[in-house]
């Protein structure tokens, strides 16, 4: 390996109560790409912070090119090359690509009177989306790109910085098969053009594919490295949680179950002219597959009664539901855990307890008042049951792992014993030790007897989990495949509108 252009000996971090990091190493080499994997809470975000310009390290080195540097701030790190690409993505959908590339740092003219230079920020917004292979003009409104085009931009954003070290955290979590491969092209190209890369990502193929090394983390500590001719999913998982999984994806019993709900002609806001129909089995999980836009998660939110439906009916049992509002939903027994579950599925500054015990909250009222020791009776029994690792039910949910949070979720819904469960995206940004426990409680839900609708971007989860696949384009269902018909292409021809091979 040549001379490394990054070199952190040593670093350090604690925090009240905690060890983030102990003496932890990490090399990069000039046109490198390092996977850094671990579980949440193994020290990746702080170590990342910490050559950010976040996070001072309590001790330990850091060299860029081959001299120290103490680094001081954000912009003390993006003046010595270094950018983050964040999951979350950083965008104003107000703006335009140019405005957003150059946002803070706009070139001026005209002396003293300071006018954005817009044709200069065009002008060179323009040959960093021709370098990514970005076909839209920087003229175009954020809010009229996709996900993983917007994605694009935060990339130009710090290609604009002049960064030799590019950090990328989980930046296919929200892409589709086809968007994440043209963002591994992308970083491959980068890498050709000698930038250095930092990758975290859950998703192991990524990793296999992508990477020059992996350095794993495992509770704030080196756990070891692989290099390229090392790398496998198995060696991976083994370094991240210290022991091998025998299991990870659970496979569906073969039993097969009577139908247990029926979609009718729905149609959503989204795609009022497309109705969707579907049914769904008491104990299997019903996978969702698309791209990103197909309408997955609008007919998730209709059936949950967050969106209105513009037509057509759901059958419980045979039984027809009106659902106007998640109440009703909820009092049906049906269940969403949504995408994002910081925004939409939690109260981030209530306890565990009080997230847990939130829906049902008349349950443990008496004369207007709530029982406090019947809702700790109740969250702690629910962490226990789904192993959730936290102090206590008074501890934070904002304090929790990305997985532990999920899992907050899952309590809510699981404590008021669920007959339907909609998933949406349920290991997005969740390690593999927290998936494999996730995917070991949906199949003990479907096996005791609860209809799962499983929507996923994650073609492994698709087709690890699911009993059948139902794939979506447009707003319109194109397909459903029993378990033994599922493959990644048989899936992928129908997400683009086709019917069979033959089209």
């Amino acid at each position: 390996m040549s001379s490394p252009i990054l070199e952190m000996k040593g670093i350090s971090k604690r925090f009240p109560g905690v060890v983030a990091l102990d003496s932890v190493d990490l090399e990069v080499a000039p046109g490198e790409i390092v996977a850094l994997a671990g579980e949440n809470g193994a020290g990746k975000s702080t170590l990342m912070k910490i050559l950010g310009g976040v996070y001072h390290p309590d001790t330990g080195s850091i060299r860029i090119d081959g001299r120290e540097v103490a680094i001081r701030s954000v912009s003390h790190a993006i003046s010595l090359g270094i950018s983050f690409v964040h999951q979350e993505l950083n965008v104003l959908e107000n703006l335009d690509i140019a405005e957003n590339v150059f946002l803070g740092r706009e070139p001026v003219w005209a002396g003293p009177l300071r006018l954005v230079d817009r044709e200069k920020i065009h002008a060179q917004t323009e040959i960093y989306l021709k370098r990514l292979g970005l076909d839209v003009p920087s003229r175009t409104p954020l809010r009229k790109l996709s996900i993983a085009q917007q994605q694009m931009v935060e990339i130009a954003k710090a290609l604009s910085l002049n960064a030799h070290i590019l950090i990328m955290d989980e930046p296919t979590s929200s892409l589709t098969l086809t968007e994440t491969a043209r963002l591994l092209e992308v970083a491959k190209g980068l890498r050709a053009q000698g930038v250095s890369i930092i990758y975290i990502s859950h998703r192991l193929g990524e990793i296999e594919e992508l990477a020059d090394r992996v350095v794993v983390l495992r509770d704030g500590r080196n756990a070891g490295s692989l290099a390229r001719e090392e790398i496998s999913h198995e060696r991976i998982v083994k370094l991240m949680v210290g022991r091998d999984l025998d299991k990870f994806f659970v496979p569906p019993a073969t039993q097969k179950h009577p139908r247990y709900v029926e979609v009718r002609d729905l149609r959503t806001r989204r795609y009022p002219e497309r109705a969707v129909s579907f049914d769904l089995r008491k104990g299997e999980v019903l996978g969702f597959a698309g791209l990103v836009g197909a309408g997955r998660s609008e007919v998730a939110q209709t059936i949950f009664g967050v969106d209105g439906a513009l037509g057509g009916e759901v059958l419980l049992d045979d039984e027809l539901v009106k659902i106007l509002s998640p109440h009703d939903a909820i009092a049906h027994g049906i269940y969403l855990v949504p995408e994002d579950r910081r925004r939409t599925g939690l109260i981030l500054a209530l306890t565990i307890r009080g997230n847990i015990t939130l829906p049902a909250l008349l349950r443990y009222a008496s004369a207007g008042l709530v029982a406090r020791v019947e809702e700790r009776k109740v969250a702690t029994e629910m962490c226990g049951k789904l192993n959730i690792k936290a102090p206590s039910v008074e501890a934070k949910v904002a304090n929790l792992s990305g997985g532990n949070q999920q899992k907050v979720v899952l309590a809510k819904w699981l404590s008021l014993n669920p007959k339907v469960l909609i998933f949406d995206e349920p290991t997005r940004g969740i390690d593999v030790g927290a998936k494999a426990e996730i995917y070991q409680l949906m199949r003990n839900l479907a096996e005791s007897g609860v209809a799962i609708m499983m929507i996923s971007s994650d073609m492994e989860e698709i087709l690890g989990e699911s009993d059948r696949v139902a794939v979506m384009h447009e707003g319109a269902i194109t397909g459903i495949l029993e378990r033994d018909q599922c493959s990644e292409e048989a899936i992928m021809r129908l997400a683009v509108g086709r019917k069979n091979s033959d089209e």
